[in-house]
Order: C-alpha cells, then sequence, then structure tokens
C-alpha cells in the first residue's frame, strides 16, 4: 500500500473518530485537498479495490472517484478512458450486494462517464448495449446494473456533470434512441419477483425524460401494466406509485399534443386510481399508504384539469375523490389538493379556457354551465378548508418553528378561499362563513368563558375574501360590523377583528350605513392599540386603510384622530404601538390632512409635525455633544415619522413650507452625525420624499441641502449621499435654472468617489459605495446627459467602472453592468445622441480592454447568476460599436485556450455578437453566450484557464499574438 492511501485511511480515521475537533477539521481540509489533486483517481481506485478498506474508506472514495469522473476527467489522457471503464464495472460487480452508498456512487460515476464520452468512443454500440450485455453474461449481479439503468437518465440534467452542452444534447439522444433496449431490460426483469420494485423505480426515472413512448404502446407495456396491477396489492409498492406518478404527468396535455393522442393510457390509469378511493378512508391504513394514494389523486387533477373543468360524469368523480383528499384530518394529505382547486379555478374564470367557442355569448353560457356543475364542490371546499386554520389550544407552547408553520398553513388556506370566491362569488362565500361564525359564537361555552378560537377562524376567513366581496353587499356585512364590537377582547382575537376592519375599509366607505359604524370600529382599534403589541400592529394597520378609503368621511373628525395619533407618539399612556407601526399612524394622519381644504391642510400638517420634532428639538437643544452621543434609534425614530409625513401629505407647498422651516434642524443632525450611517439613511430618506412631494417648490433649500451632502460626502462618504443626489437628479436634472449647481455637485460626488475605487479589493469593501455612485451615474445619463459626458467625471466613472465590473457583491456589480449597458444604448435615446462623439472619445481606447473584461465575466469571474446582465452588455457593446467590437471580441476570445473551448464554440458565441451589431434583436441572441458561459465554467480547473488567460483585474494587457 503507498504511502499516499495509507494517509487517506489515517485521516478518514481522525475525521470521524479524534476526539478533538481542531484535528477532525484539519483531517476534513487535508481530503478536500487532496480530492482535487491527480492523485486521487489511482489512489481512490485502489482502495477501492483493497479488500481491508473499511465501509468509511469505501464510501470516500467512491465518492471521490464519482466526484473525479463528473468534474475532472479531462485531466485523464484519452488512452485512460478504457481502463477506467473497466474498473467502474469490475467494483460494480464487487459491490452488487452493497454497502449500498458505495453502489450508487459507482452507478453514478459511470453515468457520469457516459455522459461524457460518445457512443462511438464507449464502444460495444454504446452504453445502453454494453449494459445489456454485461447483464446477459452475469445475471447474479443484475441488480447493481439496474441501479445504473435508474440513474441513467437522471444525469442527463445533471449540471455537476463537466460536459459540453452539445455533448448532454447528444448523450440525451443517444438514450432516447435507445429507449426500447432500457424497457426490454426492464421488462425481463419482471419475471424475477425480487428485482420488481428496482426495475419500476428504474421505469420512473426513464418516463422523466418525456420522450413520447406513443400512449397505445404504454397502453398494453408489461411494465404499466405491473405498475397497475401493484396497485391492489395488499403492500402498496412505492415504486408502482412512482410510475403511475409520472405517467399521469406523461399523459397531460401540457406535455403532448392534447389529450386525445393519450386517451388509450388515461383510459386505463384513471379507473385504477379511482378504485383506491375507499382507502382515503380506511384507518388500518398506513399514512404513508394513504399519503401516495392522496398523491394520485392530486397528480390527476394537476395533469388532467382542463378536461375536469369541462364537467362530465367522470370528471366529477374526480372531483368528489379530491373532496375526499381535502376533508383528510392530516393538512399534509389534504392540501396536496389545493393546486388543483387553483388550477380549476383559472379553468372555469379565465376567458383563455373557451377561446375555441369564439361566440361571446357562447362562451358567456358555457362558462355558466360549468360554475353552476362546480358550484357544491367549491360550497364544500369552503366548508371543509375553513376550520383549518382555528389556532391550537396550545398554540403559545408551540416551537417558534410549529407558529411559523401555522402561519403558512393559514396563508394556504386564505388562496383557497380566493379561489372559492372566485367562482362562487364573493356575496356567496361570505354567507357561508358568516353561517359558520353564527354557529362558532353560539358553541359550548365553557363555563362564563366563550371558546375564542372557532370564530377567529371564520373571521380570518371573512377577512381572506375581502377583495372579492362588492362594496355593495349590503345583506351580512352590516351584521358583520355590528357583531365586532361585542367581542372578547382576546388579544389574537382582536388582532383579527382589527385586521379585518382593516380589510372592509372600502365597504364602510362605500355602504349607506358606513359612517354609522366608523365611531364604534375606531374605539375596536383604539382597544387593540391598548391590547398587545401585536394587536397594536394590526390595529395601526387597519387605522391606515380606514383613514385611506374613508379620509373624507373622517375630515370632520380630524380633532378625535389627532388624539389617538397624539397617545401613540408619546410614549406615556396605554398604547403599545412600537415604533414601526407608527409609521402607519403618520401615513393615516397625512392622507386625511391632504382631504382637508388648503388652509386647513397647512395647519393641520403643522400640528402634525409638532409631537414628532419637539423631541429632536429637545435633543438639539442639548448642544452638540448630547446630540453627538445619542443612541441612532432615538433619532431615527423621529425622523423616519417626518419622512412618512413628507410623503404621504400630498400638498406640495405646504410640505415645501414644512422642510424649509425644519431645515436649521436638520443641518444640526447632519453637521453633528454625519458619521453615523443609520441616522444619515434616515435623515436622506426624509429629504427624499420632501423633495418628490414638493418638487419646484423647494425654493432655496433645495440649494442649501444638496450643498450640505457635497461637502459632508468627501470627508464621511455616505452612499445614502449619492442616493438623494439620484432623487434630485431625476426632479431637476433637465432644470436649466439648476444646471450650474448640479454639475459642481455630480462632478464633486463622482470625483471623491474614484479616488475611494481605485482596485477591486475598495469595490469589495465598500459595494453599497460602488452601486449608488453607478445608479446616480445612470440617472445622469437619463436625466442629465448634458451634464454628465462633457465633465472630467465621465472617463473617471468608465475606468472606475472597469475596474469593478468583476465585484462579487450583486447590486454593486449589477448597477456597474447596468451604466455600461446604459452607455452603449446612448443612441437609443433623442436625449444622448448628441453626445455620442464624446461617449466614443472614452469607450474607444478602452474597447479592446472593456470587451475582454466582460468576456472574463461572462466565463466565470462573475457567478453564472448574473449572466444575464454581462450578456446584454456584451450584446449593447455590439450594436453600439458594429465592427470595431468584433474585433474587439475576436482578440479577446482568443486569449481562451484551445483546451477550454473549441473553435466552434467561439464562433458561435461571436457569430451572436456579430447578430447584434447587424441589428437583430438582442433577445434571441444569448444562447451562444450562455453555452460558452457554461462551457468555460464546467469545472474548477478550466474556469481557472481562462480566467488566467482573460485576466479581468488587469485593465492594460499586453497582446501577444
Amino acid at each position: 500500500m503507498t504511502s499516499h492511501e495509507n494517509i487517506v485511511k489515517e485521516a478518514l480515521n481522525a475525521l470521524y473518530h479524534h476526539p478533538d475537533d481542531a484535528v477532525r477539521s484539519q483531517a476534513d481540509q487535508w481530503l478536500q485537498n487532496f480530492q482535487r489533486t491527480l492523485d486521487a483517481w489511482q489512489v481512490s481506485d485502489n482502495l477501492l479495490h483493497d479488500a481491508s478498506s473499511n465501509v468509511e474508506t469505501l464510501i470516500f472514495c467512491s465518492q471521490t472517484l464519482r466526484s473525479k469522473v463528473q468534474r475532472d476527467f479531462e485531466e485523464l489522457p484519452s488512452e485512460a478512458f478504457r481502463p477506467l471503464r473497466d474498473s467502474l464495472n469490475n467494483l460494480l460487480k464487487k459491490f452488487h450486494k452493497g454497502p449500498p452508498k458505495v453502489r450508487t456512487q459507482i452507478s453514478l460515476a459511470v453515468a457520469a462517464l457516459a455522459v461524457q464520452v460518445s457512443a462511438e468512443d464507449w464502444g460495444d454500440g454504446g452504453i445502453m448495449n454494453w449494459l445489456r450485455d454485461e447483464m446477459n453474461s452475469h445475471p447474479d449481479i443484475v441488480p447493481s446494473f439496474l441501479e445504473l439503468l435508474r440513474v441513467l437518465p437522471e444525469e442527463v440534467f445533471n449540471y455537476k456533470i463537466a460536459a459540453r452542452p452539445d455533448r448532454r444534447r447528444k448523450f440525451e439522444d443517444e438514450l432516447v434512441s435507445t429507449m426500447d433496449v432500457a424497457l426490454g431490460i426492464l421488462s425481463a426483469c419482471l419475471n424475477i419477483p425480487e428485482l420488481k420494485e428496482q426495475a419500476l423505480e428504474a421505469f420512473a426515472s426513464w418516463l422523466r425524460l418525456r420522450h413520447r413512448i406513443p400512449a397505445s404502446v404504454l397502453a398494453t407495456h408489461s411494465l404499466v401494466l405491473t405498475a397497475l396491477a401493484s396497485l391492489t396489492s395488499d403492500v402498496l409498492s412505492e415504486a408502482a406509485v412512482n410510475v403511475i406518478s409520472e405517467l399521469i404527468h406523461y399523459t397531460s396535455a401540457r406535455n403532448s399534443d392534447g389529450f386525445s393522442v393519450q386517451m388509450p393510457l388515461i383510459q386505463i390509469i384513471v379507473p385504477q386510481v379511482m378504485n383506491l378511493k375507499p382507502q382515503l378512508r380506511d384507518s388500518s391504513k398506513d399514512e404513508e399508504d394513504v399519503k401516495a394514494i392522496a398523491r394520485l389523486f392530486a397528480d390527476m387533477g394537476d395533469s388532467y384539469v382542463e378536461l375536469i373543468a369541462t364537467g362530465s360524469d367522470e370528471s366529477m368523480m374526480i372531483v368528489h375523490a379530491l373532496l375526499e383528499v381535502a376533508s383528510h384530518p392530516e393538512y399534509d394529505i389534504a392540501s396536496m389538493t389545493f393546486n388543483f382547486w387553483h388550477n380549476l379555478q383559472i379553468c372555469l374564470i379565465e376567458r383563455e379556457s373557451y377561446a375555441s367557442l369564439g361566440n361571446e355569448s357562447l362562451i358567456e353560457a358555457e362558462r355558466n354551465r360549468r360554475v353552476q356543475v362546480f358550484r357544491s364542490s367549491y360550497e364544500t371546499l369552503v366548508s371543509l378548508v375553513s376550520c383549518r386554520v382555528q389556532y391550537p389550544q396550545d398554540y403559545s407552547e408551540l416551537s417558534k418553528e410549529d407558529q411559523k408553520d401555522f402561519k403558512q398553513t393559514r396563508y394556504a388556506v386564505a388562496d383557497v378561499l380566493i379561489d372559492a370566491a372566485l367562482v362562487l362569488g364573493g356575496e356567496t362565500t361570505l354567507k357561508i362563513l358568516y353561517m359558520k361564525l353564527v354557529e362558532a359564537l353560539s358553541g359550548p361555552q365553557n363555563g362564563d368563558m366563550m371558546d375564542w378560537r372557532p370564530s377567529e377562524a371564520q373571521l380570518y376567513c371573512i377577512r381572506a375574501i375581502s377583495d372579492l366581496v362588492p362594496v355593495t353587499e349590503s345583506e351580512v356585512m352590516p351584521q358583520i360590523m355590528s357583531l365586532l364590537p361585542k367581542l372578547p377582547r382576546q388579544s389574537l382575537l382582536l388582532q383579527t377583528v382589527c385586521l379585518t376592519v382593516g380589510a372592509y375599509s372600502k365597504w364602510l366607505d362605500a355602504a349607506p350605513t358606513g359612517l354609522s359604524f366608523l365611531p364604534s370600529v375606531i374605539d375596536v382599534l383604539v382597544a387593540g392599540m391598548s391590547m398587545s403589541e401585536d394587536s397594536a400592529a394590526a390595529a395601526a394597520l387597519a387605522f391606515r386603510h380606514i383613514c385611506y378609503d374613508c379620509g373624507k368621511k373622517l375630515c370632520g373628525s380630524i380633532d378625535g384622530l389627532f388624539q389617538i395619533y397624539q397617545m401613540a407618539m408619546s410614549s406615556e399612556g396605554s398604547f403599545k404601538v412600537a415604533a414601526q407601526d407608527s409609521l402607519h399612524l403618520v401615513e393615516a394622519l397625512s392622507i386625511v390632512i391632504t382631504e382637508l381644504p388648503p388652509g386647513q391642510a397647512k395647519k393641520a400638517l403643522e400640528a402634525l409635525c409638532i409631537p414628532v420634532v419637539a423631541p429632536l428639538q429637545e435633543v438639539i437643544n442639548q448642544g452638540p455633544l448630547v446630540l453627538g452621543q445619542k443612541p441612532a434609534r432615538e433619532i431615527t425614530v423621529h425622523i423616519d415619522r417626518l419622512a412618512n409625513i413628507f410623503r404621504y401629505v400630498n400638498n406640495p407647498e405646504a410640505v415645501a413650507d414644512a422642510i424649509h422651516r425644519l431645515w436649521p434642524l436638520f443641518k444640526a443632525i447632519f453637521d453633528i452625525r454625519a458619521w453615523d450611517t443609520r441616522t444619515m439613511e434616515s435623515l436622506c430618506r426624509a429629504c427624499k420624499h420632501a423633495v418628490r412631494t414638493s418638487k419646484r417648490f423647494m425654493g432655496v433649500t433645495i440649494g442649501a441641502m444638496l450643498e450640505e451632502i457635497q461637502g459632508l460626502y468627501k470627508e464621511h462618504h455616505q452612499p445614502c449621499f449619492l442616493y438623494l443626489s439620484g432623487e434630485v437628479i431625476k426632479i431637476f436634472g433637465s432644470d436649466p435654472s439648476c444646471a450650474d449647481y448640479l454639475k459642481v455637485l455630480i462632478e464633486s460626488l463622482f470625483s471623491n468617489t474614484a479616488i475611494l475605487l481605485t482596485k477591486i479589493q475598495d469595490f469589495t469593501l465598500r459595494p453599497d459605495i460602488a452601486d449608488d455612485c453607478f445608479l446616480l451615474a445612470s440617472r445622469c445619463i437619463r436625466y442629465c446627459p448634458h451634464l454628465l459626458f462633457p465633465s472630467p467625471a465621465f472617463p473617471l466613472l468608465v475606468e472606475c467602472s472597469m475596474i469593478g465590473i468583476t465585484v462579487q457583491h450583486r447590486e454593486a456589480s449589477n448597477s456597474i453592468l447596468s451604466f455600461l449597458s446604459d452607455i452603449f444604448d446612448l443612441g437609443k435615446s433623442s436625449q444622448g445622441q448628441p453626445f455620442i462623439s464624446i461617449r466614443d472619445s472614452v469607450i474607444v481606447p478602452r474597447g479592446a480592454s472593456l470587451t475582454r473584461i466582460l468576456i472574463a465575466a461572462a466565463t466565470g469571474a462573475l457567478p453564472s447568476s448574473r449572466l444575464e446582465t454581462v450578456a446584454y452588455a456584451l450584446l449593447a457593446l455590439s450594436r453600439a460599436y458594429g465592427v470595431r467590437a468584433l474585433e474587439w471580441a475576436k482578440e479577446g476570445v482568443s486569449l481562451i485556450p484551445a483546451t477550454a473551448a473549441t473553435d466552434m464554440e467561439k464562433s458561435r458565441f461571436l457569430q451572436a455578437l456579430s447578430d447584434a451589431a447587424s441589428g437583430v434583436d438582442i433577445k434571441g441572441l444569448t444562447n451562444p453566450i450562455e453555452e460558452l458561459s457554461e462551457v468555460c465554467r464546467r469545472n474548477r480547473t478550466v474556469q481557472e484557464i481562462v480566467q488566467e488567460a482573460l485576466r479581468p483585474l488587469e485593465l492594460n494587457m499586453v497582446y501577444v499574438s
């Protein structure tokens, strides 16, 4: 045994058995590094053939060999393929009885080899024929080969395998062309009882390839008939269920040319699955079996929904079975049907389902007929699901995770109720739920204590459908609104009561009796604000909805609303409204103020600001030292409220007047706390909303604001100063009277940012600055190109963007790439056209480097999730610079070594850029870029070679031809 083999064994022993964490971690690191070496091939192979290797060694070495074949097969010389294939084959035979984990890894390694080696190079007529011959020659080890047969089709879609896209497609074609060989082998295995389950699992795997074996062939195929027969056996076969499930998906209209061609198969599947319906209620059945049966019904519902929507007698049998599943006490089983009810609702309601009828009156008649057929099913569904949302008795003792799961259940049920209301109509659904609410309220009393949970559950459901209840509803809603103030004041119930009030705010505004309910429902909200933090949050949100929708009705009650607002803003009193939730109240009052006559609005706005400004003024009056030492949240809580006032009081003059009055206070905070990012972000947000609302009414305040941030940015480099400047540019960028100071502003901000970002590490350290800087630059291109392009800041920005393209931070990298795309697309806008010559004088000298860096970003310097943005930049560059861009791209691509990408792959990439240059729509050209990207990332070694060749961090590479 070589020293390497011994070290691997020792390292594994340390990893699994050493008591010291540090030693285990060191062993783990060594083993990971070992897996990347060339030696790993031979050492793993030797240890797998070594009879003295223990299970830990076998598992590690089989995983290593599998990952080497998947990722690093290209490391081996071509003559190594045959010995590797034979060795893996011998290992399959050696481990045919297990350990199962090792056998699976070896099977995956053989499959990965087949993905990467063409049928001609494999020999013996390709892998399927080779496999058939091996199984015939070695009948004793068929289980090993069956596992390989199962994983083969799955590996078509395994992108961990470093195969080129072309080869992956060919492998799929090879499998499809030998499908009959595969099914022949599997059919033969059915005759051996102990292999039946494994053969069916492999068949399910081949069905997932979705290559059309005609339904008429499958309908009489022994594998299908065996799977269907297995459904009736006492012990439900998991493999048979998987096969039937795949067949149901296989026959759905979305995967073929409509249902007619699939009918021979559908007609034998549906009756067999329907026969299982009695087992849904069989209490002697194992829960996993019931789950499997429910899954088949749910699969039928999802796959045949268009057929079911016709409302035929056969389809109603499936619907009744799905209602049976929906009534199952286990939520995990019942919820399997939720997707079906949603899709059926779409089929019944949406016009496209009836397009073939053509005529409007026919469409209407058919839609009404179908809705009528399914009416009682959806009414039953409403009753079945509405009790699923009831709080469990021990809710407060549940773990955080379980409470979160319960909330997810409630959201899912709310979605089902909305689907039902879309079919039945909001009024009908509301009536069903109201009857259940009345029932809950008259339910068994526990002494003097009523159980609040059933009525809370029905109220939650009533709230869920609020958007579908017409504002003209006059039968049930008045009764509900009368009821709400009388319900017990239990915290969770009160929370739902408040949210229900908020959900029906539009009804309160429109209903003739709406005004009479407002005082009592506002009293309920005040009670909610005093009960608990959660009920206060619900009440504040509902208060906001009420003020939004009933604002005009509330103008006369402004004094009472102010009283509620002042109690919530001051920390005295019984209110439990958290800082974040208090913003809803600020917004609510701001909306009502907008409805007041102008003179009154100005006074009301002053009154609205008083409780917010007073605590800030108090801190400032105590001097700079106190202001500088306060925790940020004690200041931002008030500034955030001012931001909401500026945002929602839609009265530009009044807001401009307020910001003008408050500017000295803002300036004091800017001057003393410019170092504090959190306070600056809050303050800039308030300024942004003031600018957005006041626009041209800002007057001199805007100049003072810009002067302030320009001066402070030089020292403190707060990204939010760039963000606020972007807002100002958006509103004032095209205003000639602002041109002078905006020009000075952007030159100052950009030159001060460029100094900070001189190497990629700076971008990694301050991605927020890079992000906001290039967002601002893109805004300038859009709103004031006349200030940006002639400015000395423009070449600085381009140079800076080239350094930062490959920053790993998503937002920063996207902002940089979007900025470059905006430059390349300059000619698309009439505003930008006058500056094309200035743009070209900056881009053309840097074109070759810029293109090379973008190619590097596409081929591995940036994560593949960024590829769409990089591809757009490359195509926009080609569109803007035509032949020149192609020359730059050829230069860049020629640096990629032939071992990484073939000439064909490179030329397809260049062809896409050439098409973009000649005006072909960019949208259809990304495939060749994606393929080159995939090829260059297929494994770590290739990616490193490509990046080493393209060197994206060098701005000015010297090309050696």
